[in-house]
């Protein structure tokens, strides 16, 4: 028998402003407490006439996401800084319009063309690592983001963004410049609590953000025109979109062409880059899986670059991502929209309303993941994986919405790791932890400083 959604357990929400200040302090520690305290399904109030239900079974994040696209919707579009940025692109479109984006993209993520995005990857590692210091600090979080940013902006444009030869730092420092209002104002509090206001109000930052986005734009688009009138395919993501044709032959658009890539850009090199840096910190403050990682990548490969064909040969490589990607999933949280009202654990969850899934709240679920707070890449063996129940691990998203950059996402945090782990050792730089920022991506708020220590 369902119950009406009015009895489903949670937080005492307080008048106008809901659970948002709880949320808004400290959002990774609510979640979980609230998983914890309430069980399974949670009812919150994060958005005014709008109410939020996180769900923490994995049957039930099995049926929220194999069923989008039929009872669920992403509900992005209504996200106004995520369209102003991506517009309607792969995160954020829906339906057949997204079914037909998904099946001209497609081509771009199969195995042999990631195969050829391998060499990139790994000659942009040792570029970076060549400006490297013996034993100096750095802040990697700011490394990664800009090898990441270089590694996307050859496999999806072919330019070398850092190269004043070819005139496109314009691009770094544009991507750059919009990336930081997106994120400020993603995570803002205040602009949540401004949104409750019943009366427009000018928000903080819109003007800075729609002004980087258009500028953004005009490069972006001439890249593409220019690209248009080449007509070849130069190996890189977007002679792969320009070339995709539907089955009545008809291609992307200029402005579909346009979000794809922004979409492409601005998901591709930052979550990666935050996956590397948790890693990086996690191999900081656990010496001794520093040591079984640098002896595998000794093992296999004998002091030489990191190839495509190595990965299948690195386990333990693999196993410190996924072990880094489940303690600190680059992101921390989904979220889909009922269509018409649904029955889950027994209640009525009312279409329209926000249903959370949060890979924090999974990840960490003790029940499990023996000892899950500690950071322990040996428990990633075959048979735990075997073991370990759908849907309970999912750091790329899952179901038909799953990420298509996934496998490209792996193949580069792979190459990078083995690229700098046979490398260097990691020391924390001092004694402070690293600050969570969960923004829609899980980042480290002040960088993460690390003493860089060049290995024989």
């Amino acid at each position: 028998m369902t119950t009406s959604n009015t009895n489903v357990p949670g937080p005492k929400p307080i008048p106008v402003l809901g659970n948002l200040l709880e949320m808004g302090a400290n959002p990774l520690r609510f979640f979980e407490t609230c998983a914890r305290t309430y069980g399974p399904v949670v009812k919150l109030e994060l958005e005014k006439g709008r109410d939020t239900y996180l769900l923490s079974r994995p049957e039930h994040v099995q049926f929220v996401l194999t069923n989008t696209q039929k009872l669920f919707v992403k509900g992005y579009q209504r996200d106004r800084i995520l369209s102003l940025v991506l517009g309607n692109g792969l995160v954020t479109s829906e339906g057949s319009f997204w079914l037909r984006q998904r099946r001209l993209s497609q081509p771009a993520f199969h195995q042999h063309r990631i195969e050829g995005y391998a060499a990139v990857m790994s000659a942009y590692a040792q570029r970076m690592l060549a400006g490297w210091r013996k034993d100096e600090v750095r802040d990697v979080h700011a490394d990664m983001m800009r090898c990441t940013m270089e590694i996307v902006g050859k496999t999806l444009f072919d330019v070398d963004l850092y190269d004043p030869g070819e005139g496109s730092n314009e691009v770094a420092e544009s991507m750059d410049r919009v990336f930081r209002e997106y994120v400020k104002q993603y995570a803002s509090v205040v602009r949540r609590l401004l949104e409750t206001v019943p009366f427009p109000l000018p928000l903080p930052g819109n003007a800075r953000l729609k002004r980087s986005v258009e500028k953004l734009d005009r490069i972006v688009y001439g890249i593409i025109e220019r690209r248009r009138e080449e007509n070849r395919d130069r190996g890189d993501l977007l002679s792969m979109l320009l070339q995709a044709r539907d089955d009545d032959g008809t291609g992307m658009t200029g402005e579909q062409l346009r979000d794809e890539a922004m979409t492409l850009f601005l998901a591709g090199h930052e979550t990666t880059a935050n996956v590397l840096s948790w890693t990086l910190y996690a191999l900081a403050r656990h010496p001794a899986a520093g040591e079984v990682l640098a002896a595998e990548l000794d093992r296999v490969l004998e002091g030489r670059e990191p190839a495509f064909a190595d990965i299948p040969r690195l386990p333990y490589t693999q196993a410190v991502i996924k072990e880094s990607m489940r303690l600190y999933p680059p992101v921390w949280f989904i979220s889909r929209e009922p269509v018409e009202d649904v029955s889950i654990d027994g209640y009525r969850l009312p279409a329209g309303c926000e249903v959370a899934l949060s890979q924090w709240v999974m990840h960490r679920h003790p029940d499990h993941f023996a000892d899950p707070q500690s950071f322990r890449p040996d428990r990633w063996s075959p048979s735990f994986e075997k073991s370990l129940p759908a849907y309970v691990y999912f750091p790329f998203g899952a179901g038909p919405r799953v990420c298509i950059g996934s496998g490209f996402a792996m193949t580069e945090a792979t190459l990078l790791l083995a690229s700098i782990a046979q490398t260097y050792r990691f020391e924390p730089a001092d004694g402070r932890e690293a600050v969570l920022e969960p923004s829609i991506t899980l980042r480290p708020r002040y960088g993460i400083r690390l003493r860089a220590i060049r290995r024989r």
